[in-house]
């Protein structure tokens, strides 16, 4: 199993980097994802991106702290972060970790979830976390949630027009066989009522959320 962390360009929201160090295997570092890899002492693996949002002297500490680094121009068909996605991929991950990829502009956070899809699709699981969320998209099953005090708040989003049959169990609001539909703010804010609880579903797609005001 291998796990995969990269950290993108949005700004620095992340949670403490170091608190994956021994979980994860390879870290790339997404354009100035590199630089704060580098800050944090942590090895990079890769760097890749346009670099176009560093200057000259972090593109320096990039080239002295990175095992490989992959520039591409600027002009291309890719974002940074797809780019160093498709590196991840290269290694055979059962898991990526994706820090620094939101709180920045709308419509690369928008798209960077979206991404977490074609993760799962090729049968990884994908997380995005920052200091305040912890994002996972799900395909029908059933699934356990650990609880988290640090994102104590668990929502469920549909990533589908709709998601019938989700159950939860050992949450404050418990669920049983309901449907969801975009926009319904049915599973918001929830939490477990025990360690540990589990939600399930049958048809449709499901994001995840835990959170912390």
């Amino acid at each position: 199993m291998t796990t995969v962390a990269i950290i993108g360009n949005a700004p620095e929201n992340h949670p403490d980097l170091t608190a994956y160090r021994e979980v994860v295997d390879y870290w790339i570092g997404a354009d100035r994802g590199a630089c704060v890899l580098a800050k944090h002492d942590l090895p990079i693996e890769y760097a890749v991106g346009d670099f176009d949002s560093t200057t000259e002297a972090e593109k320096t500490v990039i080239h002295d702290t990175a095992t490989n680094v992959q520039v591409y121009p600027s002009e291309k068909d890719e974002t940074d972060l797809e780019l160093a996605l498709n590196k991840a991929y290269e290694l055979h991950p059962t898991t990526i970790y994706l820090f620094g990829v939101t709180g920045g502009r709308m419509d690369h956070e928008l798209v960077n979830v979206q991404l977490l899809y074609t993760i799962l699709s090729k049968g990884i699981r994908g997380i995005i976390i920052d200091q305040s969320n912890y994002l996972e998209l799900t395909f029908p099953g059933e699934y356990t949630v650990e609880f988290d005090a640090n994102y104590p708040t668990i929502s469920f989003v549909p990533f589908s027009k709709q998601v019938l049959g989700i159950t939860l169990t050992d949450f404050y609001y418990p669920l049983s066989n309901a449907n969801l539909s975009w926009g319904s703010t049915l599973c918001i804010s929830n939490r477990l009522n025990r360690n540990s609880g589990t939600f399930s579903y049958k048809e449709g797609i499901l994001l995840l959320v835990k959170s912390r005001d």
